[in-house]
């Protein structure tokens, strides 16, 4: 990779900026997806309205089987390919925000700002699409891959992988909304970004009966309670902790009236951690803690383990992709930290190069939120700035191809 743009590369990046109406465009489509979410692998909907507008621009379009899509444009024999990929899938989340565009589907919402995502991929495949003779000039294709059922486990990757989305793909670059930075800004960090996340189901069986005579039963409610509390606790005492593990309950479902103890329970949740060496080794230490925890209550244990994703870790060169975007756009970067969320992006980069940008979508002294809250306010101007940091990001990494011809 050349650290410097050549003058044609360097015009247009600073022309990426695009009319207002493409703008305005952008948000219009936002607000279309935001008030028709649609939960995972059911995208159909918003796949047809992508597909539409990508079609009536020029950009070849391939639905994928169910819900999503892949689009190219750029050189038809390409010596180097970079992938944008966004996110289509809702939440099952209620919408609290009193918008004029709220959610029309009870109970369903875009509070992972995915309908955002979408804009910003449809932004710069039409800011692309416009400088599509340089892109040939450059022998560089692009792909927009417009991906299904992220928020589930196993995740749409996985789908777009199978129908050959990432063939041919030599670099991979998404950016992911952050209520925590301010619009205008973007957060980059080489190496891990996101955490390993799975899932963990523990289901247990025994004989119930009256609370009166407990020690005739198996206490099934007692030592799911166990489960619980003792399980995080081992675990945090046989892993490194600097493996940042963190096992997390969501939902407890037992019982159903005061004095009677239930014979079957069930516990949900997730298994967090930065490290992917330990990752590879986190089921079968789950397995072995959940038996030994309940052991003492004789009841039967079944431990559903289900490997989510890895850690999303940014190569350098992608970032270097990046941080010329974000000059192209106009934007600032920020330093960024690794966390704890999960995001299923990961799966692309074990195969590519790639990297993941944060996005600030906070309005400047105004609230922050929170992604997966039903609260999530999203300023929306940082859609048109995501769009021109991949847009500019795709231009520049021209450099890597060897010329055509």
């Amino acid at each position: 990779m050349h650290d410097a743009v050549d003058p044609e590369l360097h015009r247009a990046l600073d022309h990426l900026e695009g009319p207002d109406e493409l703008e305005g465009e952008l948000i219009a489509v936002r607000r279309d997806l935001h008030a028709h979410p649609e939960l995972s692998r059911n995208e159909v909907r918003s796949t047809a309205v992508v597909a539409k507008r990508l079609e009536e621009a020029g950009i070849a379009v391939r639905t994928l089987a169910g819900s999503g899509l892949v689009a190219d444009l750029g050189a038809a024999h390409p010596a180097y390919r970079v992938a944008l990929r966004a996110d289509l899938d809702a939440l099952p989340t209620p919408e609290l925000t009193g918008l004029p565009f709220a959610s029309t589907s009870d109970g369903v919402s875009h509070a992972c700002g995915h309908d955002v995502h979408t804009a910003i991929v449809l932004g710069a495949g039409l800011l692309l699409k416009q400088r599509e003779r340089l892109l040939e000039r450059q022998g560089l294709a692009v792909r927009l891959i417009f991906q299904p059922a992220e928020e589930v486990i196993p995740g749409g990757a996985h789908d777009v992988v199978a129908q050959g989305g990432l063939e041919g793909v030599d670099r991979i670059l998404a950016v992911h909304c952050d209520p925590s930075i301010d619009v205008g800004q973007v957060g980059l960090r080489v190496g891990p970004i996101t955490a390993a996340a799975d899932g963990v189901v523990v289901t247990l069986t025994g004989r119930g009966g009256h609370t009166s005579r407990p020690h005739l039963t198996q206490d099934l409610t007692y030592a799911l309670a166990k489960v619980v509390t003792d399980v995080p606790g081992a675990l945090s005492r046989r892993v490194d902790p600097r493996a940042g593990v963190a096992m997390v309950w969501g939902s407890i479902h037992t019982g159903g009236a005061q004095n009677i103890i239930p014979s079957t329970g069930t516990v949900s949740g997730t298994l967090r951690m930065l490290d992917a060496d330990v990752w590879r080794t986190a089921g079968p230490l789950v397995e072995e803690l959940v038996q030994a925890v309940v052991a003492p209550y004789a009841v039967t244990a079944h431990v559903a383990y289900t490997p989510g994703v890895p850690p999303v870790v940014n190569t350098p060169d992608a970032i270097t992709a990046l941080r010329a975007g974000i000059r192209a756009a106009g934007a600032t970067e920020v330093a960024t930290t690794q966390s704890l969320g999960g995001e299923d992006f990961a799966w692309y980069l074990t195969q590519v190069s790639g990297a993941m940008a944060r996005l600030g979508t906070r309005t400047p002294e105004g609230p922050t939120y929170d992604l997966h809250q039903g609260d999530l306010a999203i300023d929306e101007r940082a859609i048109l700035c995501g769009a021109r940091v991949l847009a500019g990001a795709v231009v520049t990494s021209g450099q890597m191809a060897p010329p055509v011809g």
